[in-house]
């Protein structure tokens, strides 16, 4: 059971690890000084929660990688975030709307946990759910702003939901391994957090005028290793350090 617990670890840490590279590298580009601080802190939250996670599955899964090595001496395909979260960032609608769609999937998911058998898993999720629930707030005050703004912020955020919404099914997907650890009282089936994404979303759309489009195809593949070419170019930018100077600290 510790090496499943280790690839969950993995996965959830994967999602957040390159979602929090995606938003800081807003750092400098924000629209206004006010969010130049807050997309760093929104990703410093994430990168956070990141290396709670690979902490805890290094230790656990007992081959000697630390949080460093798991997160960035790993091959492409061995990364097993979801496609949303690799998405490069377009405008700031785009962004705002990434992180709305991916915060409003993670924090029933994080309060589930809290419940978890797993003490670790359970601490950790106790402290990522109030991050989550403000990260929830400040996009979904964006999305409503520019969805329900100018006729020019309007169309953006629309096209925004169009390029995204495909991108979002990937998040409740079940498989063995979340089967597992469910019926272990680990963690919950991501299926089981549909429910409540679609009333945060449904609920923040209403106010923006925003509308979900149809997906009859939707993207899939992230948690099996197969990744946009996007990815890439990602890691070799969030890789570079680590591999120019193996094994170097602080």
């Amino acid at each position: 059971m510790q090496d499943r617990i280790a690839l969950l670890a993995i996965r959830l840490a994967d999602d957040h690890l390159v979602l929090g590279h995606r938003v800081s590298e807003w750092c400098g580009h924000a629209p206004v000084l006010e969010e130049d601080l807050a997309m760093p802190n929104i990703a410093l939250d994430l990168i956070g929660q990141a290396r709670s996670l690979y902490a805890y599955a290094g230790e656990v899964e007992g081959k000697g990688r630390d949080e460093d090595m798991i997160a960035y001496l790993r091959r492409e395909r061995e990364y097993t975030n979801c496609l949303l979260v690799e998405r490069p960032n377009g405008d700031f609608a785009e962004t705002m709307l990434k992180i709305l769609y991916f915060a409003a999937y993670m924090e029933p998911y994080w309060q589930a946990m809290t419940g978890s058998k797993d003490e670790t898993l359970a601490a950790i999720a106790a402290k990522a759910v109030k991050e989550t629930a403000y990260h929830i707030r400040h996009a979904g005050e964006w999305v409503i702003r520019l969805g329900d703004g100018t006729e020019e912020s309007a169309g953006r955020m629309q096209a925004a939901v169009e390029l995204l919404h495909p991108y979002t099914a990937e998040l409740f997907e079940n498989d063995d391994l979340t089967a597992e650890l469910a019926n272990a009282g680990i963690a919950s089936e991501p299926s089981d957090m549909r429910a409540e994404w679609d009333r945060t979303i449904g609920a923040i759309f209403a106010e923006a005028g925003l509308s979900q489009p149809d997906v009859p195809f939707p993207h899939s593949g992230g948690r099996n290793g197969e990744h946009g070419e996007a990815m890439g170019f990602l890691l070799a930018d969030l890789q570079h350090m680590q591999r120019t100077f193996p094994g170097a600290s602080w």
